[in-house]
């Protein structure tokens, strides 16, 4: 039941992501060239979806627990830092430039259009050097601290 949940609610996701346009990279572009062929109706969907968000996180939330797991997992660092501000910064220039986000490339794959493959490849990519890069400065950081006696 819960693996058929979770392909149900990924294929409500990516059919709302493409009847948006949010899988169309011109039309994210358009919305983000302010100064040129500015395409508002992005923004009717974002809207949209930040007030179902408003509303469903508090609706979930006044649970005392998910369906399926014992507990919530909400994140309990509200700090913001530079490499997570560096992180934004990156996602933002790359949306910019190619026109995807990983919420709208990943339901335009099905297009099997070459764009899409080598973003979502470079996407992969691109996490895969930071996974390797975080696991060797906290080895690094591991190796340089002073033993305990």
């Amino acid at each position: 039941m819960r693996t058929f949940l979770t392909f149900l609610v990924g294929a409500l996701f990516g059919t709302g992501i493409s009847m948006s346009g949010m899988a169309n990279p011109a039309k994210v572009i358009n919305f983000l060239d302010v100064a040129g062929t500015w395409d508002p109706s992005l923004a009717f969907v974002m809207g949209g979806a930040v007030i179902v968000t408003f509303f469903g996180y508090r609706w979930v939330l006044a649970r005392s627990a998910p369906v399926f797991e014992p507990s919530f997992d909400v994140p309990s660092n509200r700090k913001l830092d530079a490499r997570l501000l560096t992180g934004s910064a990156i996602f933002g220039v790359g949306w910019g430039i190619a026109g995807f986000c990983p919420g709208g490339a990943l339901p335009a794959l099905g297009t099997f259009d070459s764009q899409v493959i080598m973003f979502v490849a470079s996407l992969v990519a691109g996490m895969l050097a930071t996974r390797f890069m975080l696991e060797r400065s906290n080895a690094r950081a591991a190796r340089s601290k002073p033993a305990v006696s």
